[in-house]
């Protein structure tokens, strides 16, 4: 399927590997947190952050499948600095305890990737009463990022090293609701589909992204904040699909990416020096591409950031 592929101006293909698009690149002296890096893109990009001399925390809901993650890469590469710490992102509660022990340890933040998702569940309400896509998806790593961003200014400040943020999302928010979030529909039961709900996670991240990247350029700081969409890869992701999960698990290997090409762009968007000083854009395959108009629209991007931001009030870091 890729045997006629053409570089894009990075050099790079959709079939480019997260060891290849950052073959060459230093990355001993950063620090990264990975959340959903217990398997499938998440594991493989933690082992080629960590490979390339960054410190990674693994931000997991399963903090036995993340020991196991983290014993086979400092298996494969004994001098990988990774540690591992419970994160469950449908759980504002959570995320506020996982923030607040990262920051109460001092440690530098350079880089944070919000790779975590769920995909096409039944309709299902979070801890805090929110539908699970828009919660875990979303508004978890939305919290979650405000709340680090203290510590990843501060590292910038005193290492005067650009700082990236990283959040995965997806093609299929170009399939989105018409009106791209249903604001006053979150929690819609009667009226719910897994997969546009999917989909409207997928276009908040989008959303969310530009928007940060547009208020760290305002506040002036060196911290840049993109989407990503990794390709369609056969990962457990597509766990609640049943028997499709079968079919695209036999089929994957002829038209999806493997989880090596798959963690590829979101390496090369946190650590390629091709991508310094970008910020607010959405890449694929390893170069730079174009969301949506929907995604693009600002007024929708300042909405959904409000709206989060209600939805988070209590403990919400509010510097933004």
């Amino acid at each position: 399927m890729r045997l006629f592929e053409r570089k894009g101006p990075s050099g790079f293909t959709s079939s480019s590997t997260a060891d290849e698009v950052t073959l060459g690149i230093d990355g001993s002296g950063f620090t990264a947190i990975v959340t959903g890096g217990s398997s499938g893109i998440g594991a493989e990009t933690v082992r080629v952050l960590a490979l390339r001399g960054v410190s990674v925390v693994m931000a997991v809901r399963n903090m036995t499948a993340g020991q196991e993650v983290k014993d086979a890469i400092v298996k494969e590469i004994p001098a990988a600095k990774v540690d591992v710490m419970e994160l469950d992102l449908s759980s504002l509660a959570s995320v506020r305890k996982f923030a607040a022990g990262f920051t109460s340890s001092g440690r530098p933040l350079n880089i944070l990737i919000n790779n975590a998702g769920v995909m096409g569940t039944p309709f299902t309400l979070s801890k805090d009463n929110i539908e699970l896509h828009f919660a875990t998806n979303h508004l978890g790593h939305f919290l979650l990022t405000n709340l680090l961003l203290d510590a990843m200014k501060k590292t910038y400040h005193e290492t005067q090293r650009e700082g990236r943020i990283v959040i995965v999302s997806s093609d299929g928010h170009r399939h989105t609701y018409r009106e791209g979030v249903r604001f006053d529909r979150i929690n819609d039961r009667e009226g719910y589909n897994g997969f546009f709900a999917y989909f409207q996670s997928k276009v908040a991240n989008v959303l969310h992204a530009n928007e940060l990247a547009r208020r760290l350029k305002e506040d002036g700081v060196g911290i840049t904040a993109n989407s990503v969409h990794p390709g369609v890869v056969a990962t457990s992701i597509f766990r609640q699909l049943g028997f499709f999960e079968g079919l695209l698990n036999y089929v994957g290997k002829y038209i999806m990416k493997n989880v090596q090409q798959g963690a590829s762009t979101t390496c090369y968007v946190a650590l390629h020096p091709q991508v310094k000083g970008i910020s607010g854009e959405y890449f694929e395959d390893n170069n730079l591409s174009k969301a949506s108009s929907k995604a693009m629209e600002v007024d929708l991007a300042r909405r959904l950031w409000d709206f989060s931001m209600n939805l988070v009030r209590e403990t919400v870091y509010d510097g933004l």
